[in-house]
């Protein structure tokens, strides 16, 4: 049973809602989608979480009724609470939740504008539960846009690689972001989504969400790493021992990165790594990675390169492309974002010609916290209403259309998603093709968990 309660796990508003449905409301079906932004693809990640943490087994219980009702009255200076329908719950599912939801496997990548996530009652006499629980199952929009996010800077070094005759690394992208984020969890989870794309992560809590939601092995590494106290403490006059002592320590065939800027990153690869060190670093089974962290990340990227070129030397591919010394190599991670990536590998693989392998990134911030529902433009619409009349079937279809904001536009209907061979499209139920959503939850169960690697071979497709 989870921590907290359920019942207040929710909109304010929300608990006055059944007031408000139309008389005899049997059923209420509505659906998530991804209605354009940034991207015009969407990783899906992150239900599962959300599933087990919130929505498995026993969720409701007396006490949590009592309270959510003292509470709400408070709140609302009314009585609006739903205690009929919470006791209903209790009584007849043992406080399971009586939904049915289904979604697109974890993983997948789908066009936006497309349904991700369908959500029904399966009990006709607690209709407004499925709009009650569109708060928590809305977040799914984090997790999933992280995920998007990681996966788009996946395809833009991979464009980048193949040019220079690579390909994309599976360290390439970084994840520096737990101390950037609001909260623990936000760690863990967006963490967890940035590992569904690379296997570089300094965010520990996220492996550990990735092993305790999906049933994965370690699925996360990171490397010895110098930060500016480890350097600084040395002081300036003895910069040079300072890096000579983290090479020193660092073991046969592992890395290390060193922080490198914290008073002439020039002076530091040209004199430092590239005289007084460079012999040592040769003669050493390590490689030696330099970690620039302030100044315009476009030049500063370059002229490191270039410097380390000069000072270590490498190779020309096939492709014509410079490859640096294996025993060095450069991490940028200050105030990285897509665009910035995007302009770094501009510079150094088209005008400079270096192969994006000697270049990796870190980011923090940029990558869990720079990003919000709208990056993505998410809603959860009821699209169809099931209402007692005559016959058995009395579902009709629900949609909105403003005529200030045609993109708000929503679906019609009970939906579902078929995939073509031009990809996934959108359909009603009763049109032709297999649907590709799949239950993930019946009833208080998790139905089709997945597992990381799945989803992992998934975004890979």
């Amino acid at each position: 049973m989870v921590q907290g309660n359920f019942i207040l796990r929710t909109d304010a508003y929300k608990q006055t809602h059944w007031l408000q449905y139309p008389e005899n409301t049997r059923h209420v079906y509505s659906y998530l989608e991804s209605r354009g932004g940034e991207w015009d693809r969407t990783v899906f990640f992150g239900l599962q979480i959300l599933l087990k943490k919130y929505f498995e087994g026993q969720v409701v219980t007396d006490a949590m009724i009592d309270e959510a009702d003292a509470f709400c009255r408070q709140v609302f200076g009314h009585d609006y609470f739903n205690r009929a329908g919470w006791e209903y719950i209790v009584d007849a599912y043992d406080g399971r939740l009586p939904l049915c939801i289904k979604a697109v496997p974890e993983g997948t990548v789908v066009p936006t504008k497309n349904v991700l996530m369908t959500v029904v009652n399966t009990d006709a006499a607690v209709p407004f539960l499925t709009n009650f629980v569109e708060t928590l199952l809305m977040q799914v929009w984090y997790p999933t846009t992280v995920c998007t996010l990681s996966w788009q800077i996946k395809q833009l070094i991979r464009s980048y690689a193949v040019k220079a005759g690579q390909d994309v690394s599976p360290f390439h992208l970084n994840d520096f972001g737990f101390r950037g984020v609001s909260s623990v969890e936000s760690a863990g989870i967006g963490g967890a989504a940035h590992l569904v794309n690379f296997l570089g992560t300094d965010t520990l809590e996220g492996i550990k969400y990735a092993m305790d939601y999906y049933d994965a092995q370690v699925c996360g590494f990171s490397v010895m790493a110098a930060e500016h106290s480890t350097v600084t403490a040395y002081g300036k006059e003895n910069e040079a021992f300072a890096y000579r002592t983290f090479i020193n320590r660092c073991p046969d065939g592992a890395t290390v990165s060193i922080v490198s800027d914290s008073w002439d990153i020039m002076r530091a690869v040209n004199e430092i790594y590239g005289d007084e060190l460079r012999d040592y670093i040769l003669s050493r089974d390590i490689k030696c990675v330099v970690r620039p962290d302030s100044g315009d990340p476009i030049d500063v990227s370059a002229h490191v390169l270039e410097a380390l070129w000069d000072r270590f030397g490498g190779t020309e591919n096939e492709m014509g492309y410079r490859v640096l010394n294996p025993k060095v190599g450069v991490i940028y991670g200050d105030g990285i974002t897509y665009q910035s990536i995007n302009k770094i590998l501009h510079e150094v693989v088209d005008h400079l010609k270096f192969a994006p392998s000697n270049l990796i990134f870190g980011m923090g911030g940029g990558l869990q916290q720079q990003v919000n529902r709208d990056t993505q433009k998410f809603a959860f619409k009821c699209s169809a209403i099931d209402i007692a009349g005559p016959g058995e079937c009395c579902w009709r279809d629900v949609y909105k259309e403003p005529v200030t904001d045609p993109g708000k536009r929503s679906k019609r209907g009970q939906l579902k998603l078929v995939k073509m061979d031009s990809g996934y499209v959108t359909r009603r139920v009763d049109e032709p093709g297999d649907d590709a959503l799949q239950i993930v939850f019946h009833d208080g169960d998790i139905v089709n968990p997945t597992t990381f690697d799945a989803v992992r071979a998934r975004s890979g497709e």
